[in-house]
This record gives structure tokens, C-alpha cells and sequence, in this order.
């Protein structure tokens, strides 16, 4: 499993991680991905799957890079230190890896939020800060008012059907050392379906052809693009062991730049549904 820097911190972590919104899976895939590598499990409180990551980690927590979210409508200050110290006790851990701002709510204060985010790394109980579905003007107000502690990392959709992010905030983060975690990178499973079931079969065989160059699955090669660039990592969903151990395929090697351009011309005007 290759891995990347998060944001500034100097810690490295999976460029392969697990995500498990909506996710019904139990232990033994959770268990799989970390035994091959994908030790990032991105969670959130709105997801329910809390417990089963705090079950699938136990006795591996120091292998495990643990992510979750305090929902958009908890972040008031004092919202946020009890979203967190429960968080806590369903993930059964004594810290948080990466707390995140699930979304942005224009009805509170960044400011507040932070300053009860930072509160919470003062204490121990977290170690580090990120957002989630940002855009860069919403990132930079973060940023502003972070004082004590970096904003890390930015969770936000990004596959080969959903490109906004290439715009202005990709770059913005590439420049700014913040993290992408791209979500939903196979697009619920669209991008793993082959040309005569998907709703874009021109670009989907380009995919096909590209997985037939590389003597990989067309998952693998579209996890692979999103990975491609540096300041990228992403947490695919599976609820199936077979499928975690494909997704963890898609580290460990890289589509070429000439298979990269290909791919992104096929997929430039790809439908969005």
C-alpha cells in the first residue's frame, strides 16, 4: 500500500482507505482492509457505523488511522466537545486521528467551531483537524480561523463522472498542503460496471482499455486515476472482503501518464448520473 503525507503533518497514511457510509458489512471486511494495508476508516456520527469500526479496531489500534465527522447541525461550541466525547465512546478509543467538519453550516460561526475543534486537540482528544464537502472560499474562512492547528484534510466527491473539484480547489489544496480525501470514487459502483451496462460506454471502454494495459479491473484503474495526483487519497466503501482486497489492488502501482490523459479526455463530458 503506497502512502502519502497528510496535509503538513508529516504522518503518512493509506492513499487507499475504507469509508463506511452505509455500510453493513461487520468486522471481517474492516479487518481485511487493515491486514492489507488500508489502516484509514473514515466514519462520521450521522452514519451509525461508529461501533462497528470501534469492534473491527479492537486490538489493532495502533495500526488503525481513525477518522470521523461531527455533524453540520452539532457545531456549536458546545455541540462539538459532545459530539466528540461521544464519537469517542462508540469508537471505544481514547483519541481521534482526524476530526472533521462533516459540512458547513452558514448558521454558526466558523470561528466557534474551531475554536471547539482546537479545544479538543488540546485535550488530547483529537490529533487532528479537517472539513468535509468544503468549497475553497468555505476552506479558506476554516484556515482563518484556525489558530492553534492546521486544517489537515478536505473529504469531498471526486471520481472520473465528477471532476468540479479539478476547477479551483484541487489546486488550491495541491498549493496549500491540505489533504483531498475523495469519496464515493467509484461512483456507487458506476465506474466498475462494464461498457455494456454503463450509461457512457464510449468512456467506459477507454476504462476497459486501460484495465486491459495494466491487467487490472476497471476499479482498480478508476481508483487508481483518482489517486493519481499526490495531494489525493480515497476511502471506497465495500461491504464485501473480496472487494476490499480488489480495491486495495489499486495501490502499489500507477496508470501511465499518456493511460491518465486518455482517461481524462473519455471522461471530460461523462454524464453525472
Amino acid at each position: 500500500m503506497e502512502l502519502k503525507p497528510l496535509g503538513n503533518t508529516g504522518v503518512l497514511i493509506p492513499e487507499i482507505g475504507v469509508g463506511v457510509w452505509r455500510y453493513g458489512g461487520g468486522t471481517e471486511p474492516l479487518r481485511k482492509a487493515i491486514a492489507l494495508g488500508a489502516t484509514l476508516i473514515d466514519t462520521a456520527e450521522v452514519y451509525g457505523t461508529e461501533a462497528i469500526v470501534g469492534e473491527a479496531i479492537k486490538g489493532l489500534r495502533d495500526r488503525v488511522f481513525v477518522a470521523t465527522k461531527v455533524s453540520g447541525s452539532h457545531l456549536g461550541h458546545d455541540e462539538v466537545l459532545k459530539a466528540a466525547e461521544a464519537s469517542l465512546r462508540r469508537l471505544d478509543i481514547s483519541c481521534i486521528d482526524l476530526y472533521q467538519i462533516h459540512r458547513p453550516n452558514s448558521l454558526v460561526p466558523i470561528q466557534e467551531t474551531i475554536r471547539a475543534m482546537e479545544a479538543l486537540v488540546d485535550r488530547g482528544l483529537v490529533k487532528y483537524l479537517g472539513v468535509s464537502n468544503f468549497s475553497t472560499a468555505e476552506l479558506r474562512s476554516a484556515q482563518a480561523a484556525a489558530r492553534k492547528y492546521p486544517i489537515v484534510s478536505n473529504q469531498v466527491l471526486y471520481n472520473l463522472n465528477r471532476r468540479e473539484i479539478e476547477g479551483d480547489l484541487l489546486p488550491y489544496c495541491r498549493e496549500n498542503q491540505v489533504t483531498i480525501i475523495a469519496y464515493t470514487p467509484l461512483d456507487s459502483g458506476r465506474l466498475a460496471k462494464s461498457s455494456a451496462a454503463s450509461s457512457n460506454p464510449d468512456a467506459t471502454k477507454v476504462l476497459e482499455l486501460v484495465a486491459a494495459q495494466t491487467q487490472k479491473t476497471l476499479a482498480q484503474v478508476a481508483l487508481n486515476w483518482c489517486v493519481f495526483d499526490q495531494g489525493v487519497i480515497t476511502i471506497p466503501k465495500s461491504d464485501k472482503t473480496a472487494r476490499v482486497t480488489e480495491n486495495c489492488g489499486a495501490s502499489g502501482w500507477r496508470i501511465s501518464a499518456d493511460q491518465k490523459a486518455l482517461l481524462d479526455k473519455a471522461y471530460s463530458s461523462s454524464d453525472d448520473d
